[in-house]
């Protein structure tokens, strides 16, 4: 799925080579500082290159329109964006700004349900908290259905029991649609049940695997 040869940025990232599969869930882990938010905005094209290559599914990521990439490749920051407004306008607002159909009412309570949001549509969203912020930035990403899901820390906020809750529904739902999840965690008891390949990223150092 993704190729990565030479891959430079700035001081932060080295890696010689890498590759990373589809269909499967790939985590990030290293100390602070390694690079492991940067190497996910690589692969979305949120931040270029300083020299080297990423390939996606056999074409170079610089002959891809940046927006179109995004809406295969989708992240999900540490700090997901939640918009003024209610739960739906949350919701449909990933669905507008990719240009895809908005969401009947029973589809968002579907992929609420699933990620075990228990507000209603009409719930402002700025009243929630942290830990249902999070599971609503997952629930529109899940709408969104892009090839590959980037996740930076999504359950930094949640609980160590609503965390494998959450976070086991959400990759049912995206193997489902024949997904990729590539994700970055902290909580050893996530990487240990999900991670089914895992990237080591340590500072100063290249990366080859």
């Amino acid at each position: 799925m993704f190729l990565l040869e030479n891959v430079v940025y700035s001081d932060i990232v080295n890696i010689q080579q890498m590759k990373i599969n589809e269909g499967v869930i790939t985590t990030i882990v290293g100390a602070s500082g390694t690079g492991k938010t940067t190497l996910l905005r690589l692969l979305n094209r949120m931040t270029n290159l300083t020299s080297g290559r990423i390939i996606y599914k056999g074409q170079n990521l610089d002959e891809i329109d940046p927006v179109e990439h995004r809406r295969k490749v989708s992240m999900l920051s540490q700090t997901p964006l939640i918009f003024d407004g209610t739960v739906e306008d949350n919701l449909q607002m990933g669905l507008q700004l990719t240009e895809k159909k908005t969401a009947s009412s029973n589809q968002l309570k579907a992929v609420m349900e699933t990620l075990l949001l228990e507000k209603t549509l009409k719930t402002e969203a700025q009243k929630l908290s942290g830990g249902e912020k999070q599971r609503l930035a997952l629930a529109r990403l899940l709408l969104l259905e892009p090839e590959v899901y980037l996740l930076d820390e999504p359950t930094s906020a949640l609980d160590e029991e609503a965390e494998l809750l959450v976070m086991e529904r959400f990759f049912q739902a995206i193997q489902k649609t024949e997904g990729s999840a590539i994700m970055i965690s902290h909580s050893k008891i996530l990487t240990d049940v999900y991670s089914e390949y895992q990237i080591i990223m340590k500072k100063s150092c290249s990366v080859k695997g």
